[in-house]
């Protein structure tokens, strides 16, 4: 037989204690948080019968998950950052706010601060010249009518061949495939870089340990991010995924959107690429962006969330 006293007054009023309703002192808005959170995991408890040992098992988890820093990683994989952008979606939707190029996650590996540039730039640092496939990118930003917005910010960063991300990956230079790009007058991006790989959670880590209990695997399909963004605009953060790859559909982060598919080519002409200034084999990438115009200042500027090193 079931029992269940989460909803007695008893025991409210003890989760109001342990929130700090009791005091004056601290965040009134933590507290509303935390009680709901006590409220909500006892009724879980109780309702699925959670036993001792599933209890502590789930805080060690808890304690490995923070230990391997990839509490970002999970909650991308569990679809919840995905649940924010269908959210915001609705929110935008209701609010009258639709149109341009689709928002989704930004995930848990951008690094402020990266290396600025007019126009164009290289993003890579050559590591891996002979193993990479060199990818040229380009694209133009414009706002809801399809005018060039000329000094837009095209900041992006994407993975090496081997799956990995500068700062995170200590054998690679800093801001490796990470640069930040000012529109010209055309509203015109462009950037020579490698094709990025794509990658799997960690197999001996916490945040695949929950997806093979769930059957699920924990690979991403080849990807760009990027975060674009222009006075008067809204700020957008998105990403492509490259067509062709096997998990372009079956994102374990759930971050492919209609709209955000990048069409990569790949180019074996050797004339091509002595025009282009490279040898052998080489990728294209075309992609536009969209903008929204800011409804209010603050919708100019990305999130407030953590991230790596000091916002520029």
């Amino acid at each position: 037989m079931t029992v269940q006293i989460s909803h007695t007054e008893h025991v409210q009023n003890f989760f109001k204690e342990a929130s700090g309703f009791g005091n004056d002192a601290g965040s009134s808005r933590l507290k509303t948080v935390i009680n709901r959170i006590l409220v909500d995991a006892a009724k879980i408890i109780e309702d699925l019968e959670i036993t001792q040992d599933e209890f502590w098992k789930a805080v060690d988890y808890l304690n490995r998950l923070g230990g391997r820093n990839e509490a970002g990683l999970l909650v991308a994989g569990l679809g919840l950052e995905h649940y924010l952008d269908l959210l915001q979606d609705a929110k935008d939707e209701q609010a009258g706010l639709t149109g341009g190029t689709p928002r989704t996650i930004e995930g848990p590996l951008y690094v402020a601060g990266a290396p600025i540039a007019e126009g164009q730039v290289r993003m890579d640092d050559g590591s891996e010249d002979g193993v990479a496939t060199v990818m040229f990118l380009e694209g133009q930003v414009v706002d809801v009518d399809g005018k060039p917005i000329a000094g837009a910010t095209v900041d992006l960063w994407h993975a090496n061949t081997q799956g990995n991300y500068s700062y995170f990956d200590k054998s690679q230079s800093d801001y490796n495939l990470r640069r930040r790009i000012i529109t010209d007058a055309e509203g015109r991006y462009r950037a020579r870089s490698i094709v990025p790989s794509g990658y799997g959670c960690s197999p001996d880590g916490p945040t695949q340990e929950c997806l093979d209990l769930l059957g699920r695997h924990g690979q991403r399909p080849a990807h760009i991010h990027f975060f674009i963004s222009a006075p008067g605009h809204r700020h957008l953060t998105t990403q492509i995924n490259l067509s062709g790859d096997k998990y372009l559909w079956d994102d374990f982060a759930y971050a492919t959107r209609d709209g955000l598919v990048g069409e990569i080519r790949f180019n074996e002409d050797a004339e091509a690429a002595r025009a282009r200034g490279v040898e052998g084999r080489f990728a294209e990438v075309d992609f536009d962006f969209q903008l929204q115009k800011a409804p209010a200042p603050q919708a100019e500027q990305r999130s407030q969330r953590p991230r790596a090193l000091q916002e520029a």
